[in-house]
This record gives structure tokens, sequence and C-alpha cells, in this order.
């Protein structure tokens, strides 16, 4: 029987909430059934889509696993020397691997890669599986796009970090999108930026934090951060 691990990440790139890394474990049968449910990346789809799909893929995956990272974690391990975002999420898609490895048979594990730089990536990846030898670990950049395993983890990451987000939009309505580019995420956070700076809600080594609250600038890392 074969089997394979698919791995994707949502709300990577979003100053407001977590990022979610999420990892199914299917074989030839899980695939049959998702093929007809016309499974794809997650940003292609519209969040109720998106949560009747979810229901799918966990009823008809052997197992799966969802990990959050919180902006406290993020901004933790970026004023660090050591990590980057690349990294961190290295480690979180390793602990995911961890988790639904047997380490019995041999399976293919296909993750999204974060970086277009997948070779050194992948070499970072190793670094934090605890038993690799029976894995056939393949990391392309936009993998959901091409991979049914990958997709139907980014749907599970995506639902996801959208019930994580709607959970901050109960108590704080004019959030916007999370996302930098957002006007009105940008409005949100510079005039609500000293009550809630420390909630928590907040990726405080964003570039957009630091612009509009330089007083509570965390140095270390920033620049691995300069995109956002």
């Amino acid at each position: 029987m074969s089997l394979t691990i698919g791995i994707d990440d949502a709300g990577r790139g979003p100053i407001i909430g977590p990022m979610i890394l999420s990892g199914i474990l299917v074989d030839e049968n899980s695939l049959q059934i998702l093929k007809k449910y016309n499974i794809k990346d997650s940003k292609q789809l519209l969040q109720n889509a998106r949560i009747e799909l979810a229901k799918v893929i966990k009823s008809s995956a052997l197992s799966y696993h969802t990990v959050s990272v919180s902006p406290k974690e993020i901004d933790s391990a970026l004023q660090s020397d050591r990590l980057n975002l690349n990294t961190l999420e290295a480690i979180k898609a390793a602990e995911i691997i961890n988790e639904l490895n047997d380490k019995k048979q041999k399976i293919k594990v296909i993750i999204d890669c974060p970086s277009t730089n997948t070779k050194k990536w992948k070499s970072d990846l190793l670094n934090y599986i605890e038993n690799p030898q029976n894995l056939d670990i393949k990391c392309e950049h936009k993998a959901d796009e091409n991979h049914i395993e990958a997709a139907a983890a980014s749907i599970l990451a995506k639902v996801k970090r959208e019930e994580e987000v709607s959970k901050i939009k109960e108590k704080y309505p004019d959030i916007g999108s999370g996302y930098p580019s957002d006007p009105n995420t940008k409005a949100f956070l510079k005039s609500q930026g000293k009550k809630i700076g420390d909630t928590g809600i907040i990726r405080k080594t964003w570039k957009t934090w630091t612009n509009l609250h330089p007083e509570d600038k965390i140095k270390k890392g920033q620049a691995s951060l300069t995109d956002f």
C-alpha cells in the first residue's frame, strides 16, 4: 500500500493571528475519494466550501495533524540569532511529519515549500525529523497547485486559520483581513496599537508594526521579515 503525507501552511504573511500548518497521511484509497471531490488549493475556494471539504478530508485520510504557531512564538523565534521564518516553518513541518510517520514502511512526503530555494529548505527540515530513513521527501514550491495531498492539507490549514481569525474578530471586529497590505488592518493597528500590542495577536517583528510603532520595535530578526 502506497502512503503519502501532504503538508501546507496558511497565514504565513498576515500580521494578525497565528500561522497554521496541516498535514495529512493518505493511501491510494484516500486519494481516490479526494479526487472525486475536486480537492484543490484552498486559495481557490470560499470558506464554506473549505469547511465542507475539510470534513471529507478528515474522514478519508488515515490520519491528520495541525499545528498553530502563535504571533508570540513567531516573534520569539525571529528574535533569536539562529532562526528565520523559513526555519521556523521547517521545524513545524517536521513536527507534523514526526507525528504522522509510522516508521514501518516507505512514505512519500510532499510539502509546499515556503522558500524558492527548495534544496536548502529541505536540508533544514531534515535536521528536525526524528526518523527520516523511511521517507521520500519532495519539497516543491506551490505544491498545493500540483498535488492533491498538499492541496488537501492547505484546506485544513486555511479552515483552522479562519477559525482563529474569527475568534479575534469577535473581540476586535475592525481588524480587516489581517494582512499588512489591507488599509483596514493598517488603520486598526495604528489606532489600537497601544491597546492591543501585548495581547498576543500581533506579530511585532513585522515591518508594518515597527513602522507604525517604532517605540515598540523588536530589533533582532527584523531583517528576515523585510518582505512584510
